[in-house]
């Protein structure tokens, strides 16, 4: 067989956005920020449409879509749903020992601040799809936050920030929004318009964390000997 008749029918060329859509996309990628800082605009209500669609778009095993979203409209349910997030900073705090002092000075969520904020969980009665769980349960899991991430890069290609908080009791949480047994909430999302996205992760900014570069978590055929 020649190499003419392998050459597959559609090429990547043929499949490929065009250089401007591109760059978008590896745009919104790469000024994708964790954000913390919020003005207090309300969120369009068909912007919030669109961000949630793209987020139901997203990939999951077994086609399961085991994401929910729950949107927080109250404000006394805000209060208390940062009081909660409070009480877990500060117990964190306590874990981190001689970082503590440093950790109490970063603004952890913005809770309070945003336009939007959203609670998304695992259902309930999820273990009964088995497609690509049998032996990885925890795909319910990846396959929500492929959603999460969906949304983020919506909201930054949208102008909007977006931030992730997972400083909760989740048992406590909930009770608090009245959840089925079973279930299971695994963030809560401050979203809304900001003053300017942060140049460079705001952990890195405050000197918390130091960003690795790609070549640290890039493997061929195998784990390497770190012996």
């Amino acid at each position: 067989m020649s190499a003419d008749e392998l050459k597959p029918e559609h090429s990547a060329v043929e499949h490929r956005f065009s250089d401007q859509q591109l760059a978008g996309v590896y745009r919104a990628i790469a000024e994708r920020r964790d954000m913390r800082h919020f003005l207090p605009d309300p969120v369009n209500a068909e912007t919030l449409a669109r961000l949630l669609q793209a987020a139901h778009q997203a990939g999951s095993v077994g086609l399961m879509q085991p994401w929910r979203f729950i949107r927080i409209t109250e404000r006394n349910l805000r209060a208390r749903i940062h009081e909660l997030v409070e009480q877990e900073r500060r117990q964190t705090a306590e874990v981190l020992q001689e970082r503590h002092d440093e950790f109490m000075k970063l603004k952890v969520e913005g809770i309070l601040d945003c336009g939007e904020l959203l609670v998304v969980a695992l259902p309930d009665r999820r273990e009964r799809h088995v497609f690509g769980r049998r032996t990885l349960p925890e795909m319910d899991l990846a396959s929500a936050a492929c959603a999460i991430q969906n949304l983020w890069l919506a909201a930054r290609a949208e102008g909007l920030g977006l931030g992730w908080v997972s400083l909760f009791d989740p048992d406590a949480l909930a009770e608090l929004l009245r959840m089925p047994p079973g279930s299971r909430p695994i963030a809560i999302l401050c979203l809304g318009h900001v003053a300017e996205f942060y140049a460079k992760p705001m952990l890195e900014l405050e000197n918390w964390a130091t960003p690795q570069p790609l070549s640290a978590f890039v493997y061929e055929n195998g784990w390497p000997d770190e012996s």
